[in-house]
């Protein structure tokens, strides 16, 4: 009899699990709450428009590229990707706006065009971001965390400090660049980090070689598109993924979860997989003597933001936007403060709008426009239909400004979703939309352990354990919790050989 293992959630780390634990040998079951699977990376769809409800980047393809080819795939078996060119736009104040281009060489000409003499510069710190990149990526991010021993290598402790961890990113940028423009550009990828630069480790300068040396891609079709490819590969391996099934409670004896209770059925288990939220595992599917972790423990960790989003179906081309275009025409700092520092609805936010009809005429009615707009905000604030559409109209106002064009008067769709949907649809702790911040404090053996201490089948996984936030971190925790768990109740290694973890695909 082959050992059954339940996966709570069928995100990209739960996907990504419970494919890995397939291919092992052991019979996998998806419970999956809502009604199709992908977590936060499903769709919808309304009056011809197709919405991707959640991530809208694709980078670090080598990552996905090392997930499908752990099953001897790629993702072109799956998925179409082109590399968009421009990446994004930058809008400034005084609708200032800075296209960023597709390769090094134009990117470095852009920057020694804003900055004189800083091309020299450019070099050295991506020279630096590459080597932080193989290293983090490459090693860092692939152990599970779960013993300060697992760093006590002399190799890793060297480059530790090469990786300038105790530095912040923010200083760490002011060595290179002093342009504010430039700053800002730079800083960009760290805000998918939950974190402001000045407490993100500087380590993470790695996400600005992902950005401009591998590039921004997009799959055609819709970020959907991925978790189509990993649910095909799933089924592939006899995975069986089961929608509709809110789990209610997991039921320990002797020190083991043996069962599985949902709102319609029960399900043995000799492994059980935590892919939804892990504070919501622990705080209302465990009875208290099985958690790892208190109340205060949560309290006190901080937060990776939230957002209000709003999906629009525009019945006319918007002028102006590319497929990625971030609204930095206010103050930063400001914004920044009232996530982190002093939480609350944001005075002048800065905000994100997605147009992928601008690259794929499939999400949209010919001749619309398909928007998913963004607005980072604090965790756990209330948001009140009246909020919402308050916000709603700062952002038009300021979007139609930039366009030099009526876009609200050609709306023929509008959803938004925020806070409070985070919390119900996805039972996200204080309703965050990326987990726990990247702080230095809250990095590798900091975060929460990928192992229930005191239920010894019980593991966790996605962006509130090892490795943190994201996509390709998503990913990369399915297939490290899977290889914790084929280690410690049989099978074969899951990951490769850390020579063949570093090379990275340009």
């Amino acid at each position: 009899m082959k050992k059954k293992v339940i996966v709570i959630g069928s995100g990209f780390a739960g996907l990504a699990a419970a494919t890995k634990l397939a291919d092992q040998g052991y019979a996998v079951t998806i419970l999956e709450k809502n009604e199709s699977p992908g977590g936060r990376a499903r769709i919808f769809e309304a009056e011809g428009f197709r919405f991707d409800m959640g991530p809208s980047w694709y980078w670090m393809p080598d990552v996905f590229e090392r997930y499908f080819a752990e099953f001897g795939k790629k993702p072109s078996d799956y998925y179409q990707l082109v590399r968009l060119d421009p990446s994004y736009k930058v809008i400034l104040a005084e609708h200032k706006e800075i296209d960023l281009p597709a390769g090094i060489a134009s990117l470095r000409a852009l920057f020694e065009e804003m900055e004189p003499g800083c091309s020299e510069k450019f070099d050295r710190f991506l020279t630096e971001s590459e080597y932080k990149y193989k290293v983090g990526i490459g090693e860092f991010v692939w152990k599970p965390s779960l013993s300060i021993h697992e760093f006590f290598d002399f190799r890793l402790l060297s480059k530790a400090l090469s990786l300038d961890l105790f530095a912040s990113f923010g200083k760490h940028i002011r060595k290179f660049f002093s342009h504010e423009d430039i700053l800002k550009i730079m800083e960009f990828p760290i805000l998918f980090l939950g974190a402001t630069p000045q407490n993100t480790p500087a380590l993470y300068s790695l996400m600005n070689y992902a950005e401009i040396a591998l590039g921004t891609w997009y799959p055609m079709g819709g970020m959907h598109k991925i978790i189509e490819g990993m649910v095909a590969l799933a089924h592939e391996k006899g995975v069986k993924i089961i929608c509709n099934q809110a789990v209610t409670g997991i039921e320990v004896d002797k020190g083991k979860a043996r069962k599985v209770h949902t709102v319609t059925a029960t399900y043995d288990a000799d492994i059980v997989v935590g892919g939804a939220d892990y504070h919501h595992i622990e705080k209302h599917l465990l009875t208290e003597e099985y958690r790892n972790y208190s109340d205060k423990y949560w309290d006190k960790r901080v937060m990776a933001p939230s957002s209000l989003l709003f999906y629009v179906g525009v019945g006319r081309k918007i002028d102006k936007l590319t497929h990625h275009n971030l609204f930095f025409d206010e103050d930063f700092d400001l914004h920044a403060d009232e996530i982190y520092t002093h939480p609350k609805w944001p005075t002048k936010p800065l905000f994100y709008v997605s147009a992928p009809s601008v690259t794929d005429a499939s999400v949209a009615p010919e001749g619309s426009e398909n928007l998913f707009i963004l607005i980072p905000v604090a965790p756990d604030l209330d948001d009140e239909e009246a909020t919402r559409e308050k916000y709603f109209e700062i952002v038009m106002n300021r979007l139609e400004k930039f366009v030099g064009h009526e876009i609200r008067s050609h709306m023929v769709f509008k959803r938004s979703f925020a806070v409070s949907d985070f919390k119900k649809e996805y039972n996200s702790f204080k309703g965050n939309a990326y987990g726990l911040a990247n702080t230095l404090r809250q990095t590798a053996i900091l975060k929460p352990s990928l192992k229930n201490n005191k239920v010894s089948n019980l593991f966790y996984t996605g962006q509130l354990t090892v490795p943190g936030p994201g996509v390709p971190p998503s990913l990369i925790s399915g297939l490290v919790v899977a290889e914790v768990i084929v280690r410690e109740w049989g099978g074969g290694s899951l990951i490769p050989d850390q020579k063949e973890v570093l090379q990275v695909t340009n």
